[in-house]
């Protein structure tokens, strides 16, 4: 069957990012039963209405159906969305429980090192090199980890990305980034009982053996 040409538009996706572009072709005919709309998001409600309204009137005995094509576009990822949401959710949990186990080691190395640090700040030790002294063993800590993470990151990531024909490209100061992120929350969270212990008496750390 021989059919004209009457229109050429340019490619889009018309199925998941997952797939490439292939071809797709659009039919004029006399088919009833559906209908495509482009419309304004302003009154989705009061359109729906009238637009069943006017469905029932030229076409009764058809039910009337609707469904909305970005709805449908998020169907096609909602696999994705639930991953997303369950990587939020336990990387949240993760880094509270990092942040709970670095404050509660941060305390117990600073109550171990109370003399020492008492002794350093009566022979002149500095708050700020103090602080640096209880923090440098974490960081060096963190720096292994992130040496380990990374590798393994940018394996699972550019893993999942794979099954996407269109995607975008790993970048290396992304994993940079997250390190420096993460660097940034270990010395936070290390550095309020670093202070605090920096910061303290040393006549009371010292006036008993």
């Amino acid at each position: 069957m021989a059919y004209t040409i009457i229109g050429v538009v340019k490619n889009f996706n018309f199925e998941s990012l997952k797939q490439t572009i292939g071809p797709l072709s659009f039919f004029l005919g006399g088919r009833n039963g559906m209908a495509s709309f482009k419309v304004k998001t302003a009154d989705i409600t009061g359109l729906v209405k009238r637009i069943e309204h006017l469905w029932k009137e030229m076409n009764p005995g058809m039910p009337f159906q609707y469904a909305f094509l970005d709805d449908s576009f998020n169907e096609m990822y909602q696999s994705e969305q639930r991953v997303g949401k369950i990587a939020l959710i336990f990387s949240t949990l993760a880094i509270l429980i990092a942040c709970l186990g670095l404050f509660g080691l941060a305390t117990f190395i600073s109550e171990q090192r109370t003399k020492e640090i008492g002794i350093r700040k009566v022979l002149g030790a500095s708050v700020e090199g103090i602080v640096r002294l209880l923090s440098k063993d974490f960081l060096r800590l963190v720096g292994i980890s992130f040496v380990i993470a990374a590798p393994l990151s940018w394996w699972i990531m550019n893993s999942w990305l794979k099954d996407f024909a269109y995607r975008i490209p790993l970048e290396w100061w992304i994993i940079g980034l997250a390190g420096f992120i993460a660097l940034l929350i270990a010395l936070t969270t290390v550095s309020f009982q670093a202070i605090k212990a920096a910061i303290a008496n040393p006549v009371n750390s010292l006036r008993s053996e």
